[in-house]
């Protein structure tokens, strides 16, 4: 019965392992694949064929193809250090100018990082509606974060005619892919040039003097 026992959950983890390099090796060849070729030049059977496992495997690893898309961008998130930034939001709690850096900050390493990856579910998903939906699904996640943060901040922090709404949607306008991208490999910026432009834009077009200079003034009333 020991015996028996001990030898169970070894084969529980050798089944582990594998599965863990199997999925290891099927997103290593989606990630060069859908590079390479884009969405629709990729296939399922394609990234099989790369990952040396069965069409079958792909499939039942990840469901779909729009869900191994899902898991690259995972993966791109992963590379900009969402652990980073929250503890930089935690370090800068009073301090509205900071928080908004951090927010720059990750997003900056994101598009430096996995730009790629993330560029294939923004142009694959007019032609895909799980793409779509997961596409809408991590921009909803990104304004849930920034919308709590936002919501701590006090009035008085904020420039005449700017709440947490409008704050979402002039940094969702402001902080995409295709402006990072156009400023960096077009006109010649480097990747810590525009996150410096994008956070102070976004400090002077949101934030009061006060909550710009991050001397805790954000949270006096004024006089």
């Amino acid at each position: 019965m020991t015996s028996a026992s001990a030898r169970r959950p070894y084969r529980s983890r050798v089944r582990e392992d594998q599965a863990n390099r199997t999925r290891a090796a099927i997103v290593d060849a989606a990630r060069a694949l859908f590079v390479e070729r884009g969405w629709a030049g990729t296939s399922v059977r394609a990234v099989a064929r790369a990952a040396g496992v069965a069409e079958a495997t792909v499939y039942a690893t990840f469901g779909s193809k729009a869900a191994l898309a899902v898991a690259l961008i995972d993966a791109a998130d992963e590379l900009a250090g969402p652990e980073t930034t929250l503890a930089a939001l935690e370090a800068a709690g009073g301090d509205p100018a900071a928080q908004l850096r951090a927010f720059v900050a990750f997003d900056r390493r994101l598009f430096d990082a996995g730009g790629a990856l993330v560029g294939i579910v923004v142009d694959g998903r007019r032609d895909s509606p799980e793409l779509a939906a997961a596409y809408a699904d991590g921009r909803g996640r990104g304004d849930r974060v920034r919308r709590e943060v936002f919501s701590s901040w006090p009035a008085h922090a904020w420039r005449d005619g700017v709440d947490v709404d409008i704050a979402l949607d002039v940094f969702a306008g402001l902080c995409t892919l295709e402006g990072f991208r156009v400023l960096r490999d077009e006109r010649g910026w480097t990747a810590d040039a525009v996150e410096e432009w994008w956070a102070e834009m976004l400090c002077r077009t949101l934030l009061t003097d006060g909550a710009r200079a991050g001397d805790g003034s954000a949270h006096r009333p004024p006089s």
